[in-house]
């Protein structure tokens, strides 16, 4: 790169060759260093001319230039694809520590790895690059920035790479020094650089950079605004997170990849539900978390939708064999979310989405007890739709000290009871059955997999039939052992459950037919159609609570055959449960109803953060007082013109002719007769008209309320 001095400049050809030569005589190096897309176009010079240069003297020309000090630099990282890519700040305290592990490095060989972001990414410096460490996302691009632009079509300012970075700053480092500008630095890419003053510097491109689609020539020799530090442009730099945790919240997704109506991502969903988090402690808990005396709430995601549809189970495949090609989009859109509510009440892909919750939980629960081994606080999971519906199961299906919790594998099988058929109806009294019993060669293995409806099938009575079954789940299924056929495992309904008649749903016994070619089956109940059968992992840790989001866990239980829930229940190991919802959430069901039924409670309204009403109340209020104003409105003009036709006029009374005879009533009784049938007609009116806009209100309230109901 070469430097040629403007056509006022102060300096001389020994002055500039004594001071600039190591800096901008290298083209090679230049070339190699500059990365951004300019590096593919060959060398173009610009001049500048007098009266372009001589419009930018006026600019701050007259202040005395400070003394050069060096910038200071700031840590981005780049978020999105190549097309669509943009930069972000990272916070202060983040910044911090990757300039000063940039510093170490310079003496040490291997590289170093920060964690930024609460401990959510590792970023290694001497690599550039950003590392997710719960989930799975692409590396991204990290910079220490120092220099940084903007075009005409840029929102923002956008950083340069650091090697071009900092050939602007030796540039610059010179004109400060010797107090010497409009100096012209020219790359051999063909881009020109013209430091006019020191707020003043533009970034010319030759015009094989520029947009294929510009329409004038004006348009292509537009430059680019540069600015030198992060301090100098209008970017929001974020506030660093606290570092203690006092909450854990793993948030399971619904059906589909998209978690709203965005189609963003359960990532980009949770890291909104972070945001809003840190945003709430720092205007409601500020004095609070500033003395630290609270921390922050960490939200994780768990994925299950992409290990359902990945190759592992080859499901889109199999389901894109049998697809139309007519409507493709809609189509895919079903395949890809809809089917997932099918897949679930599969035996055989429910336990692959059960599987993958539970063990995608149980990781991110190791990892983050890793990262953060002075954790004490709380640890809750959320669910939205069809997520709550997955940990309902889930956690309805967890086990009081299971030792799965304790290092013992979840399939390791407990030892069968070695009593056989005729020690255990003797032990139960039951001996007078042993000849039914042996008649259907029936042994213990057997009777383990019978239900109460085999049992009833062969005559025993409704007491002895209770008794077997619950010493065969005592003795062969206790509560911290699974067994199973093929390392498979059968869980009972949940003990809250009650059937159509109002008495408590018996737990089926924990069965299960040998099968090679399948590897759940569905388990039938007394009521309804069941649940499906499979066997439910146990997470590591209790949770503390549960929150449904938009859940259609009512609806579920509903279709399955439950007319109601026990108001005893509680979920084995999580204290507490809520159930939040919109009110306009076409997905969404209440669970009260079914604990109880004998009273209609209004569900509870969440306050707002900020105070106000929510969106559809604050809706709902203007439209009702909208109606009230033309209802208001029209009435008045209608009464006015129907006043204006019934009046009577005013003028005059008919002359009386001689002989004759008049009323014996005055004029003064006359207009009051006159006006008190004026007012009678008025109301009728009124009335009227009121009958006719209220209406609708009437319509609903006697007959669509009727219909509903």
């Amino acid at each position: 790169m070469s430097s040629n001095q403007g056509d006022r400049g102060g300096l001389s050809q020994a002055a500039q060759n004594d001071n600039t030569q190591d800096v901008f005589d290298n083209p090679n190096q230049t070339a190699a260093t500059c990365n951004t897309p300019e590096a593919q176009v060959s060398p173009v010079l610009y001049e500048v001319s007098p009266s372009s240069m001589s419009s930018f003297e006026m600019l701050d020309m007259e202040s005395v230039p400070p003394p050069y000090q060096e910038v200071q630099p700031h840590w981005f990282f780049c978020r999105g694809a190549d097309d669509s890519a943009s930069w972000h700040p990272f916070s202060r305290e983040d910044s911090d520590k990757l300039e000063h592990a940039c510093n170490t490095l310079k003496d040490n060989e291997e590289d170093l790895v920060v964690a930024v972001e609460g401990e959510r990414y590792d970023v290694r410096v001497k690599e550039r690059t950003r590392y997710a460490v719960y989930w799975d996302q692409a590396p991204t691009e990290v910079r220490r920035c120092t220099w940084f632009y903007k075009g005409d079509k840029d929102t923002r300012f956008l950083p340069y790479s650091e090697e071009f970075s900092k050939r602007l700053e030796e540039a610059y480092m010179i004109a400060v020094t010797l107090d010497e500008w409009k100096r012209k630095l020219d790359f051999p890419t063909g881009e020109t650089v013209i430091l006019h003053n020191p707020k003043l510097i533009m970034h010319y491109q030759p015009m094989g950079m520029q947009d294929e689609w510009v329409s004038s020539p004006s348009e292509q020799t537009r430059p680019r605004t540069v600015k030198r530090g992060v301090e100098n442009i209008s970017v929001e730099i974020p506030d660093g997170e606290p570092e203690k945790v006092d909450h854990l919240v793993f948030m399971v997704h619904g059906i589909g990849p998209a978690c709203d109506l965005r189609f963003r991502s359960i990532i980009q969903c949770v890291n909104d539900f972070r945001s809003v988090s840190l945003c709430l402690l720092a205007s409601h808990y500020k004095r609070s978390q500033q003395e630290g005396h609270v921390g922050r709430v960490e939200f994780l995601p768990v994925n299950w939708h992409s290990a359902l549809h990945g190759d592992a189970t080859g499901v889109d495949e199999d389901i894109q064999r049998i697809t139309l090609p007519s409507i493709s989009r809609l189509r895919h859109f079903t395949n890809d979310t809809l089917l997932d509510l099918f897949f679930y009440n599969s035996p055989t892909y429910c336990q692959t989405i059960v599987d993958t919750v539970a063990s995608e939980i149980n990781r991110l629960h190791t990892l983050f007890k890793q990262r953060h081994p002075e954790f004490d606080g709380a640890l809750s999971v959320v669910g939205h739709s069809l997520g709550s519906l997955i940990l309902f199961d889930l956690l309805t299906n967890q086990r009081i000290g299971s030792r799965a919790r304790e290092g013992v594998p979840s399939g390791e099988h407990c030892s069968a009871n070695s009593d056989t058929l005729e020690q255990t109806l003797t032990k139960l009294g039951l001996q007078q059955y042993l000849g039914t019993l042996q008649a259907e060669n029936v042994d213990m293995e057997s009777l383990a997999l019978c239900q109460d409806s085999d049992l009833r099938d062969l005559g025993i009575p409704l007491g002895p039939r209770k008794k077997i079954l619950h010493y065969i789940k005592k003795k062969w299924f206790p509560e911290d052992c699974k067994t199973a056929v093929g390392d498979q495992t059968l869980e009972s309904v949940p003990p809250f459950l009650a059937s159509d008649a109002g008495q408590p749903a018996q737990q089926p016994l924990f069965h299960r037919e040998p099968s090679i070619t399948s590897a759940v089956d569905y388990e039938y109940f007394d009521v309804g159609i069941g649940q499906v059968s499979i066997d439910y992992p146990q997470l590591a840790f209790y949770p503390q609570t549960f929150f449904a989001f938009g859940s259609p866990i009512g609806m579920f239980l509903t279709v399955r055959g439950l007319k109601r829930i026990d108001h005893n229940y509680s979920f084995p190991t999580c204290k507490s449960f809520y159930n939040i919802y919109h009110p306009y959430d076409p997905v969404a069901y209440r669970i009260e109803p079914m604990i109880v039924s004998e009273v209609d409670l209004e569900p509870m309204l969440i306050p707002h953060h900020k105070g106000r009403k929510r969106m559809h109340l604050e809706l709902k209020d203007s439209l009702t007082r909208m109606s009230m104003d033309l209802k208001n409105n029209v009435l008045g003009s209608l009464r006015t013109a129907w006043q204006s036709f019934t009046r009577l006029p005013v003028a005059a009374l008919p002359p009386v002719e001689e002989g004759g005879t008049t009323n014996d009533t005055t004029p003064q009784e006359d207009q009051v007769s006159a006006d008190t049938a004026a007012a009678r007609r008025e109301e009728k009116f009124t009335n009227f008209w009121t009958k006719i806009l209220e209406w609708p209100k009437a319509l609903q309230k006697h007959y669509l309320k009727g219909k509903t109901g």
